[in-house]
């Protein structure tokens, strides 16, 4: 992955959000695969775009009234952990 690790999530508008960018599509596809497993995992699944080699996510909680809440900083946190 390309990405620079030490890029946060920026919460803004009611959601967490970060771009991720790789060398190419399989290795961005391979990340998404990935956080789809762990968003499983976590009953929370992400708002999401992929264009080539770029992942963009958007987290929130629509439950909560789509606001960020716990859950969300959860998921991102296990997301940053992929890498």
């Amino acid at each position: 992955m390309l990405t620079n690790p030490y890029t946060m999530w920026n919460e803004e508008d009611n959601t967490l959000y970060q771009s991720f960018t790789f060398r190419d599509f399989s290795e961005a596809f391979a990340f998404m695969t990935r956080v789809a497993l762990l968003a499983e995992q976590h009953n929370h699944h992400p708002t999401w775009t992929n264009t080539w080699n770029k992942v963009e996510i958007w987290l929130t909680t629509h439950d909560a009234g789509n606001t960020v809440t716990e859950k969300d900083r959860k998921l991102a946190q296990a997301i940053d952990n992929l890498r």
